[in-house]
């Protein structure tokens, strides 16, 4: 195997790629990215058994071939190099030489047979999105994912479609985002959850322009988006039925200023609870009051002013759960719609939206 290409040929896949490489392995070919090339091609895998992604990039193939090598070393390399120089990779027996102008480097290898890879997932729903439509919906969402929940369906994203909408939806059973859009072309129904890796290291990758084709299996989600392939594993589970707890249309309803809202809300947030992150709302007609308090006794009282024409009422809420949903709203202005001081609040811009933002409520 020997190949021929400047340093930005190589260096872009290689950063799309790097991602998903641990640097603490269970298995050392995890450690390795898989180098294929072919046909004036490079192309570039790395995994975690999990997620696997793949870059390609034109090069100048002089000898065809397939090996593995230091994933991270050979990033570390190529970025230390100076701008547009030439790089040369060849295969010497059990190592790989890196040259480029004075510099030589050599690394380790390990056969490209004992690298696990993904081909075929057996598709059973083709999506064509632009780029910024499918970023809209993982940005709107992706915040509400659990980390580490005992529910390990919980730690990742829904992604449904009836076969009209596309929808991502995400909770960690203290609050949940849901962002929908129209699909331009009708699809089969189909209902699967990604992993919050996958999920991460999709936004990473994904642009404003450009179109990118969706591929869902039973077991894998492909999603390609020019030369980068990405493909990761499904969880294995059944999501709430997350429809339940969406307040269909709450009683009382109260619309603010979206940006007023959410530094009141910094601010009551620096004497809440470190812990709990308590605030309490107390509304009466066209005026809502936050407080906070912390153990030391310590007190802060903010005033904004609202549309509200309902009774008055109180009720507690996860303050950074409240700024998470007010972020993600688009607008200038939020709708905030409750029930009771026992119940969750629906939070989105005036007038619904395609998104959708759910909090439940705290005993203070």
């Amino acid at each position: 195997m020997k190949l021929v290409c400047d340093r930005e040929q190589i260096l872009g896949p290689l950063q799309a790629v790097i991602g998903v490489v641990e640097r603490r392995q269970t298995m050392p070919i995890l450690a390795n990215v898989l180098l294929v090339a072919k046909n004036g091609r490079l192309s570039i895998t790395a995994t975690d058994l999990e997620v696997e992604l793949v870059a390609a990039t034109d090069v100048n193939v002089q000898q065809g071939g397939e090996i593995t090598v230091p994933g991270r070393k050979l990033l570390d390399i190529v970025k230390a190099l100076p701008d547009k120089v030439g790089v040369t990779l060849a295969l010497d027996g059990d190592r790989m030489t890196v040259r480029a102008g004075k510099s030589r480097f050599t690394l380790t290898t390990l056969p490209a047979t004992d690298f696990p890879v993904v081909d075929e997932i057996n598709a059973q729903l083709k999506v064509d999105l632009d780029q910024s439509a499918l970023r809209r919906l993982l940005d709107k969402t992706h915040f509400s994912m659990a980390q580490q929940d005992v529910r390990y369906y919980l730690n990742g994203m829904l992604l449904e479609t009836d076969g009209k909408m596309l929808r991502t939806v995400a909770t960690d059973g203290h609050r949940l985002a849901l962002c929908e859009m129209e699909l331009d072309s009708r699809s089969g129904a189909q209902q699967v959850i990604v992993p919050r890796k996958g999920v991460l290291e999709l936004q990473r990758l994904i642009g404003d322009e450009g179109a990118v084709a969706v591929q869902v299996g039973s077991n894998h989600i492909r999603v390609e988006l020019g030369d980068i392939r990405f493909t990761s594993k499904l969880i294995d589970g059944r999501f709430p039925e997350y429809g339940r707890v969406i307040p269909a249309t709450p009683p009382r309803t109260v619309t603010a200023d979206r940006d007023a809202l959410r530094r009141a809300l910094q601010r009551a947030a620096i004497l809440s609870n470190e812990k709990y992150r308590g605030v309490r709302l107390a509304l009466k007609p066209n005026l809502l009051t936050i407080t906070a308090h912390n153990p030391e006794q310590e007190e802060a009282e903010e005033e904004v002013e609202v549309t509200y024409a309902g009774d008055e009422m109180e009720v507690g809420f996860n303050v950074n759960y409240l700024l998470d949903a007010l972020s993600a709203v688009d607008g200038a202005e939020v709708e905030v719609g409750l029930t009771d001081s026992n119940s969750s609040c629906l939070v989105r811009a005036p007038g619904g939206g395609n998104a959708k933002y759910v909090v439940m409520p705290m005993r203070l």
